[in-house]
């Protein structure tokens, strides 16, 4: 039997108009910003803090993932489906795809299978263009900074060496990452040493996903930091008075995006972090928007749940005031094979012992979902190359912990694949056995707030601080941002910072190298371990197998 892809499925499916899924949010087609017949923006005026404190809102996020992840936004996707199928009011609210994953690895990030959000093509390109309002706000901010070093008028006296602000590009181009500019004489600039980002981890990225509205917007985007000058005195972006025109160019990207699912259920798709460098979490807005108009909200956060999910518990519902009523795990088989030590080449590969010996993994995940006090649900994202030994050995040892794990069939099957996982959300959110609470206190002093993470989360014996990270501590309190929650900069594929240390480490320190400071974004990010915030393409990039036809037909996403 030949399996449809990804794209094949989402092109023959025929979408709705959007004002038609609106109706079903009781939005009037006159409160729509439409983009063709498909995509619409929603106004900021339709989220109702009353109706927000009403609503269940549910974070999806998974084990420590492999490099293919474990199908997060499927099973969201999925799980708002299977919500709806069984008489609930849902939204699945998201992130935005990256181009630089997109033309890189994945190929796309709209899901998968029958349980997709659609257009699946414009969101995994250009889409409303949020992204690149969010570049062309960062890299004026650059421009500013350039063309004050050599003003004779305004000059701030920045010290070019201390300048930490850097251009983005929502590309994979490591060529990119370390660079010289200013080069050919004094008409093009002062010299100096400067870099890119990916957009995803641009401080404006994560300030559009932290902001309450358009007046926090600006002052938070006043609030960025751009460096010292040659007397250590700080900079930052309110001091170029950058902030009026760089929220002026956020105008509209500040609006979430309605679309639709394969079952034409309303989907709600805004900002794009990554987790493993940033917050990895969508648009308070975009999350209070769906929590406005449906009964049942779901959502998801980056890579595995020491990574989003923290970053979700611990920053943005302490800013948005939320509080989730459960949290779905996603568990692959092939994930806990390799946890439990098999090669790449054998995830997926049948091995009981594999499973017994990863399953650890998924335990340590749902201690912590515990700690936030918060009721977990693992969905087993099922592969065909699964059997039911293996899935049975997994909600058996489930059950012993007092855990509920169904079977999630959603890209196979849609909704009709994701009933139960639905139906033991529910069950989860109407026991009434979650009451949310955050890890740590935002008061405590900088090393407790990481210790806490650390040793809770990740499961290590301490924390050490290298000299930078010591001194970077000092401006931090110098600068008064001691008081901020923490952003973990970390790599997804371990609970430590070693990529090489699956399952669940015993026995480690993790360092912090040094740290960012996103003032505007409102949190600090101590770097553990050689981050990338601009990737590399791999060998063979996924761009390669792209296309479009004469009749503007693409091929190649998944």
């Amino acid at each position: 039997m030949t399996v449809k892809s990804d794209l094949e499925i989402a092109q023959a499916n025929e979408m709705k108009d959007i004002r038609r899924i609106a109706e079903n949010l009781n939005i009037h087609e006159d409160q729509l910003e439409l983009y063709g017949r498909y995509k619409a923006k929603l106004p900021l005026e339709l989220i109702d803090d009353a109706k927000v404190d009403q609503s269940n809102l549910i974070l999806v996020s998974a084990i420590t993932p492999t490099p293919a992840g474990e199908g997060k936004t499927t099973t969201s996707i999925g799980l708002n489906e299977g919500l709806n199928r069984i008489g609930k009011k849902s939204v699945v609210v998201l992130r935005e795809p990256s181009l630089g994953p997109v033309f890189g690895i994945k190929g796309g990030a709209a899901g998968g299978g029958y349980s997709q959000v659609v257009p699946m093509e414009d969101i995994n390109l250009h889409f409303t263009g949020d992204f690149s309002a969010i570049e062309k706000a960062n890299n004026l901010l650059s421009a500013l900074i350039d063309n004050n070093l050599q003003s004779k008028t305004r000059n701030l006296g920045l010290d070019p060496r201390r300048i930490y602000w850097k251009r983005v590009m929502d590309m994979n181009d490591r060529s990119l990452r370390d660079i010289t500019i200013g080069l050919g004489g004094i008409g093009n600039g002062i010299p100096r040493q400067d870099g890119f980002n990916i957009t995803p981890a641009s401080e404006v990225m994560a300030i559009l996903c932290m902001a309450k509205d358009r007046e926090d917007l600006k002052k938070r985007l006043g609030n960025i930091f751009v460096g010292f000058t040659f007397e250590r005195e700080p900079i930052y972006a309110r001091d170029l008075n950058a902030e009026g025109a760089m929220a002026l160019l956020l105008k509209d990207a500040i609006k979430p995006n309605l679309v639709q699912t394969l079952e034409h259920n309303p989907a709600i798709i805004h900002g794009g972090p990554f987790a493993n460098i940033a917050q990895g979490t969508n648009t308070i807005l975009a999350t209070k928007m769906g929590m406005s108009l449906a009964d049942y909200t779901v959502t998801e956060a980056g890579f595995g749940a020491d990574l989003g999910a923290e970053k979700f518990l611990n920053i943005k519902c302490g800013y948005g005031k939320l509080k989730p009523k459960a949290v779905v795990l996603v568990a692959t088989l092939r994930a806990l094979r390799h946890h439990g030590g098999a090669a790449k080449d054998d995830y997926n590969t049948p091995n009981l012992d594999r499973v017994k010996g990863g399953f650890e993994n998924l335990q340590k995940h749902l201690e912590n979902v515990q700690q936030f006090g918060l009721k977990p649900v693992v969905a087993i994202n099922q592969f065909t190359s699964d059997t039911q030994e293996e899935m049975d050995y997994v909600k058996a040892e489930c059950e012993k912990l007092g855990v509920s794990a169904v079977v999630s069939s959603g890209w196979a099957k849609g909704g009709e694949g994701t009933e139960d996982l639905a139906k033991a959300v529910v069950a989860a959110v109407e026991s009434g056995e979650s009451n949310f609470k955050q890890l740590y206190d935002w008061d405590a002093p900088v090393k407790d707030k990481i210790i806490a993470i650390a040793t809770k989360i990740y499961g290590a014996d301490g924390v050490n601080f290298d000299k930078k990270a010591e001194t970077d501590m000092r401006t931090i309190d110098r600068l008064g941002l001691n008081k901020l929650p923490i952003c973990m900069a970390k790599t997804q594929k371990s609970f430590s910072d070693n990529d090489a240390l699956r399952g669940r480490p015993r026995g480690f320190n993790v360092t912090v190298r040094e740290f960012e400071m996103a003032a505007g974004a409102g949190f600090i990010i101590p770097i553990l371990g050689k981050m990338m915030r601009m990737p590399g393409l791999p060998a063979v990039p996924a761009s390669e197998g792209m296309d479009i036809d004469k009749d503007g037909r693409i091929s190649g996403l998944s």
